[in-house]
């Protein structure tokens, strides 16, 4: 007997190739892979500017597939740096396509900030996400400050209590699938 295995997009807030916040999507991606189907989505450079104009009842097509690929997934993982004090702002671009859908209406979110601090940032994907009335608890968010010291160059995670942190945001954004709400 065969099971569906849940689908959860992955969203890098980073448009560095290689980034640090990369490397945490995959290794989440390698740790949930027996029940989750995790895709990674890293093009945010590729998605247009956000304009009102044409947040219409036909945007632009890559926002249609963008939109999309949020509305069949189970479930989202973000994870971010902070650009001064603020999220990217090809990230935050992407969410502002999402505001005048409900994409974000009750999908279960876990909310990642790895940056150099990363407080502010962190605040700011909080509320936004809140905003977009996605389905998260305080369990489901992580602040990872000081990323690069904590991540070598393979991806390898070589912080133990940042590994630790990561194992436990794993459980908890499992258990949102897991358990009875």
């Amino acid at each position: 007997m065969s099971f569906k295995k849940i689908k959860i997009l992955a969203i890098t807030g980073s448009t560095r190739k290689k980034s640090s916040n990369f490397k945490i999507l995959k290794y989440i991606s390698e740790e949930i892979k027996k029940e989750f189907e995790v895709e990674i989505f890293e093009n945010l450079d590729k998605l247009p500017h956000f304009n009102p104009d044409l947040d219409t009842d036909n945007p632009p097509q890559t926002i249609i597939s963008f939109r999309n690929k949020i509305a069949q997934a189970d479930g989202i993982i973000i994870c971010a740096p902070e650009y001064v004090f603020s999220l990217p702002g090809s990230l935050k671009n992407v969410l502002e396509w999402c505001v005048s859908t409900t994409i974000f209406s009750k999908k279960k979110v876990g909310l990642i900030t790895a940056s150099a601090s990363g407080e502010m940032g962190h605040e700011q994907l909080i509320l936004i996400m809140k905003t977009l009335e996605a389905q998260f608890e305080d369990e489901n968010l992580l602040l990872i400050q000081g990323v690069r010291g904590k991540i070598n160059e393979e991806g390898k995670i070589v912080n133990n209590e940042t590994l630790a942190a990561l194992h436990q945001f794993i459980a908890n954004f499992e258990n949102q699938f897991f358990t009875e709400m």
